[in-house]
Formats: structure tokens, C-alpha cells, sequence
């Protein structure tokens, strides 16, 4: 008997191990069932879930080049059943919606703040007051170092 990738074939559980388990199917050959394909919750022992001799529907999910099989029960499973009684559809992976507030109006230079593009004018007004600002801090840390002033804090700029 082939065997293709996809179908759905019936076994039985062979041995049982802290990985997986391997179930023989029809026409004598073995595959493995891993941990992860055994159920669609999460399986932390799997002799609690499976035991030896018992007759399982697996899915062929991949054939090796060696003949190995990997099976898979749970997608051997019908499709879940949706909630019928106003149940909650759960979303995973979404991000909370946050609501746009725009950046206070710059006044004055001074009051320059990195901000988005959307505020203050085109990229260049800004980049502009970006500059003017910049340049203004710098000549006053300048006009500090000159009074004996050191980034240091030692109160004294000459070394």
C-alpha cells in the first residue's frame, strides 16, 4: 500500500516516549506522532492522552527520504466547532487601538522638541528650526565653558 502525503490513515500506538508517540498504520509501517500533533491543547504527558494498543486516525504530514513517516492526530481531527451562544471570537496578535493626538504647536525655538513630521510645517521648517535651536545650545555651552565651566562638574574649564 502507498502512501501519500495528506491522507488521513488508521493505526495503532505502538510506544510511547517523552517526545512523541509511534503508531503503526495499515500496511506494517511505523511513523512518529510528535508531542505538538498529538491534540489541539497543550499535551505535557502523553501517556495521560494516549496509551499502547490504542487505534488512532493519524494524518501523513511528511515522508522522509529514508521512508520515515511524520503523523499528525490533531489535523487528522474534524474542524472545530464554532461557539453557538454569543461566545467572544478571541483575537491574538492585535494591538490595542490608540487614539491620534497631535503634538503641541512649537512657539519658539526654545521650545523646539522632537516632534512628527505632520506638525510645525514641511520637513525643511523644521529641519530649520532644528538647526537654529541646535545652534543656540551650542553657543551657550560655549559661552558656559568660558566662565569656568566644565561638562565635568567640576567647576573648572581649564585642565
Amino acid at each position: 500500500m502507498t502512501h501519500a502525503v495528506g491522507t488521513v490513515v488508521k493505526g495503532k500506538v505502538t510506544g510511547i516516549t517523552n517526545f512523541g508517540a509511534f503508531v503503526e498504520i495499515e500496511g506494517g509501517k511505523r511513523g512518529m506522532v510528535h508531542i505538538s500533533e498529538i491534540s489541539r491543547s497543550y499535551v505535557e504527558d502523553i501517556s495521560k492522552v494516549l496509551s499502547v494498543g490504542q487505534a488512532v486516525e493519524c494524518k501523513i504530514i511528511s515522508i522522509a527520504d529514508d521512508g520515515k513517516l511524520a503523523l499528525s492526530i490533531n489535523q487528522a481531527l474534524p474542524p472545530a466547532e464554532k461557539p453557538q451562544s454569543g461566545g467572544k471570537k478571541r483575537e491574538f496578535n492585535k494591538r490595542p487601538q490608540r487614539k491620534y493626538t497631535p503634538a503641541p504647536k512649537v512657539t519658539s525655538p526654545g521650545d523646539f522638541e522632537w516632534q512628527s513630521s505632520n506638525v510645525g510645517g514641511s520637513f525643511e521648517d523644521m529641519m530649520s528650526k532644528f538647526k537654529k535651536t541646535s545652534e543656540d545650545k551650542m553657543s551657550d555651552l560655549k559661552r558656559g565653558e568660558s566662565r569656568g565651566y566644565s561638562r565635568r562638574g567640576n567647576g573648572s574649564g581649564r585642565k
